[in-house]
């Protein structure tokens, strides 16, 4: 029963295929990397993330010479300073550590989510350009170039048409 089910789906794929693949039908395919890395938005993006990434670097940076400074004053005065003390300095590293550590996450967590805010803002604007752009032009399918494609035909690549629609929309 099951092969019959299964055998019956493959035959109205095929059928579908034959249809939507007919000799009329117009293939194209569309790279989304590269209309996302050289388009005027997606350079725009791409700066923005950059100038947040530098701020959150020179922050890092500061909290790191704070940590290696603390370090330092612990291991010069550990002779000198009573147990108490020590034991203030040590928990007062410790606490600033966890803050760096707890840092580092946070902002690797805000820069992701800003890249992915940013990069679905992008492919959403690029997919109704694709979508206009195929049906101006009486494309059947469009199809999203990828590293599973074995084989595109160059005249089939409508990539530089869209990201030239892409910068004249903004």
């Amino acid at each position: 029963m099951r092969k019959i089910l299964v055998l019956i789906t493959f035959c109205f794929a095929l059928m579908f295929a034959s249809q939507v693949f007919a000799a009329d039908s117009k293939i194209g395919s569309v790279d989304i990397q590269k209309v996302l890395l050289q388009s005027d938005r997606g350079q725009q993006a791409k700066d923005q993330l950059s100038k947040k990434a530098a701020s959150y670097d020179a922050e890092k940076n500061k909290r790191e010479e704070e940590l290696k400074n603390l370090k330092n004053d612990l291991e010069k005065q550990s002779a000198l300073l009573s147990e108490s003390a020590k034991s203030s300095k040590e928990k007062d590293y410790q606490q600033k550590l966890k803050e760096y550590q707890r840092f580092l996450k946070d902002a690797q967590d805000d820069l992701q989510a800003k890249n992915d805010e940013l990069t679905n803002k992008l492919v959403e604007g690029i997919v109704k350009i694709v979508q206009d752009y195929g049906k101006k032009n009486g494309y059947t399918v469009i199809f999203v170039k990828n590293d599973g494609m074995v084989f595109v035909d160059d005249r089939a690549d409508v990539t530089d048409a869209i990201l030239q629609q892409f910068n004249a929309s903004h």
